[in-house]
């Protein structure tokens, strides 16, 4: 099996193209010093180096990148970058796959940590609510692929982190946004900045509704956040971060291949023996809180230490078809570790992270009748305590002036118990896993000032998470296992001089046992196995080039392509379900091969306009590979017209439309749906528009 083919590879040709033009107009074009790009400089392993070293995968969407999106959802952003696969069933109801691991997310967020600055969003049973936040708070976003726990404990596909501040700003400023658009979609966005002192102030505030497409999707979310950091010495520093987010949304359910090619509006219908979403009032309300403390703090010129305190809670209340769930949730959680750097004397460079990460997770969850949205009788109820710690540990050294290597491990320890039955206790259960080593080699070496090759080993772990071992089906899995394997990766990073071309290419190999999959009831309730392993082959690449760089004088004043290129090459091994073997099938839900190209164009300075296609090829709905959802082309844009004049307001006027192509497309397929209902149609063509003052 050739996965280099050039006929599965349609980014292959805009990459070359990027290179072919780079590589060609280096010795012609100057650019002078202030035109020069910034280089992009990440901070997601603890302390802050250059991209093109970084001996890892790691992916950065800047500010800037979110800002030409339209700024309504996630999706497209996340879309961009090669290995990552958002979706969205109905607004408001995100799913997040790195590298192929929506196997285990039929919804949300599982085996991907999420961290927001220094404090884990992903609690100790494993949710991330990452559809309660506005992305207009985020001011950037950092993705590890691949399994990394040597910092971040349990994970076996990645880590998200969202930096919500810009800590180099220490500007004061006020905004205003409105947005309006199609399928009734209304939102406004307030924010303000303050410095003084040694103080720095920053606070969110957001509305959001819409319609949605479908029958019965609307959503609704109210969302505010705060952040303050307080200088209190000029080696010391307190940060503080709170959210509150207040969530509603509509789930009209899955569709055949039959009503969906009928009505792909309707919601899921009522038949004889089962009523509907519509019927039922499914629905999802989510109201969470979450704050948090960090001190750091420099003891010496080359030791530092932070400590970073938090807590949330979540109440969850879900009708669904079959029962009325209700959830409340707390978590608290402490997260320290001290760095130690060499002195800049000496003749190698290294440093030395060691810390801790803890938290607990109490989930109170009881499932009543649904009697049409309203609450019935109890079914089940179960008190739950989830506890996951871990150590982590990593040393990094320049060994030469081009050479980097990286050791690091962690050390998780995970248990959960339940209290079957609350009211009239039948079984008390205690499941703990034993403590496993989630080891990282890397190594970077840097061929000239413009390519770095770098490769690294990585072991992937992930326990099943509680909403995994206690399904929809109200029973409890104390046999489901870990999921565990090996991340074998190598890759390259080029950029010229100005940093006007950049590439960065990845090759990996992934074998994961003990899989876990969902498999769905005839009644609708989901429940999960463990399904032998999976083999992961991929290619991700991502470029862009500034034909034209920002700031030129003239008419275009800047022009800049983009290209990512993922090729997933992922199959089921030793996956044996009763007599019926999937060994050697797709992975489900995961399509072959997606190209994602766009375009940023400035016009005499004031005018902008960003457009985005994405390609995705089919997609296998489920293990036996019986059916498959249709490849699509997806086109958007934004186009406005921003105004900056020293001492006056800013003022950015824009529109756009999403789906030009007008696609009939699913996204968000219901995996292993029983009965076929594995179709979530997507909104047609739709329009939207706004107007930003920033002061």
């Amino acid at each position: 099996m050739n996965i280099f083919k050039i006929s599965s590879f349609p980014g292959t040709l805009l990459t070359i193209a990027l290179l072919f033009t780079t590589v060609a107009g280096s010795s012609q074009t100057k650019v002078d010093s202030v035109q020069r790009m910034d280089e992009v400089v990440v901070r997601g392993y603890i302390s802050e180096q250059p991209l093109l070293k970084a001996p890892s995968s790691v992916s950065v969407i800047s500010s800037k990148a979110l800002r030409d999106q339209p700024g309504i959802s996630m999706l497209p952003a996340f879309n961009s970058v090669p290995g990552i696969r958002m979706e969205e069933r109905s607004p408001g109801s995100y799913r997040l796959s790195i590298r192929g691991s929506l196997l285990r997310s039929p919804f949300g967020v599982r085996n991907v940590k999420v961290y927001m600055d220094d404090f884990p969003l992903t609690d100790a049973g494993g949710n991330t609510y990452l559809n309660s936040l506005d992305i207009g708070s985020i001011n950037n976003i950092e993705i590890l692929k691949g399994p990394d726990g040597s910092l971040f404990g349990a994970n076996s596909g990645g880590v998200v982190l969202l930096n919500p501040f810009d800590k180099r700003s220490d500007s004061s400023w006020a905004s205003a946004n409105i947005t309006s658009g199609s399928y009734g979609l209304f939102q406004e966005k307030v924010a303000l900045q303050k410095k003084w002192s040694n103080n720095y102030l920053n606070v969110n505030h957001s509305y959001q509704t819409s319609d949605g497409y479908r029958e019965h999707s609307s959503m609704k979310r109210h969302y505010g956040q705060i952040g303050y950091r307080w200088n209190y010495s000029k080696a010391s520093q307190l940060r503080f971060l709170a959210l509150y987010s207040d969530l509603n949304y509509q789930t009209p359910g899955g569709l055949t291949i039959a009503q969906y090619a009928a009505n792909p509006k309707l919601a899921r219908p009522s038949t004889a023996t089962v009523a509907g979403p519509v019927a039922q009032q499914a629905r999802i309300e989510n109201k969470t809180l979450f704050g948090g403390l960090i001190n750091e703090t420099r003891l010496s010129q080359n030791f530092r230490h932070v400590l970073a305190l938090f807590g949330s809670h979540t109440d969850f209340l879900n009708p669904f078809i079959t029962n009325y769930e209700v959830r409340d949730e707390s978590t608290l959680g402490l997260r320290t570790y001290f760095e130690l750097v060499s002195q800049v004397s000496t003749g190698v460079n290294w440093k030395w992270n060691v810390g801790l990460e803890l938290q607990g997770t109490k989930a109170d969850i009881a499932n009543y009748r649904n009697n049409k949205g309203i609450r019935g009788n109890l079914q089940a109820q179960d008190d739950i305590f989830s506890r996951q710690f871990f150590y982590f540990t990593r040393f990094a050294a320049n060994l030469s002036e081009k050479l980097t290597a990286e050791v690091a491990a962690s050390v998780n320890y995970y248990k959960y118990e339940f209290d079957k039955n609350v009211k009239t206790p039948t079984s008390n259960s205690v499941r703990k896993f034993d403590p496993k080593l989630m080891p990282r080699f890397a190594l970077s070496y840097q061929l000239s000032d413009g390519m770095a090759l770098r490769t690294s080993v990585s072991r992937g772990y992930s326990t099943p998470t509680i909403a995994e071992v206690r399904a929809s089906d109200n029973k409890i899995n104390t046999n489901l296992e870990s999921e565990t394997g090996w991340n074998y990766e190598g890759g390259i990073r080029l950029r010229d001089k100005t940093d006007r071309f950049w590439l960065d290419a990845s090759l990996f190999n992934y074998r994961l046992e003990s899989a876990i999959v969902r498999r769905v009831n005839a009644d609708d309730t989901e429940f999960y196995l463990n399904a032998g392993g999976t083999k992961q082959t991929g290619i991700e690449t991502q470029a862009s080039y500034w034909l034209i760089p920002p700031g030129t004088n003239g008419f275009i004043s800047g022009l800049q392509l983009q290209n990512s290129y993922t090729l997933s090459k992922y199959f089921f091994s030793d996956y044996q379900n009763g007599r019926v073997s999937y060994s050697g099938n797709r992975l489900t839900g995961v399509p072959r091969g997606v190209v994602v190209s766009g375009i940023d164009l400035r016009v005499d300075k004031n005018f902008y306009l960003f457009a985005q296609h994405n390609y995705t090829s089919k997609i296998p709905l489920n293990d036996a590979n019986s059916l498959f959802a249709g490849k699509y082309n997806l086109v958007h844009f934004k186009a406005g017209w921003r105004k900056s004049t020293p001492g006056k307001p800013i003022l950015d006027v824009y529109a756009g439309v999403d789906n030009l192509l007008d696609e009939n497309y699913s996204l968000g397929n219901d995996l292993n749906a029983f009965g076929g209902r594995f179709f979530n149609a997507a909104p047609l063509r739709n329009f939207f528009g706004g107007l930003k003052v920033t002061l």
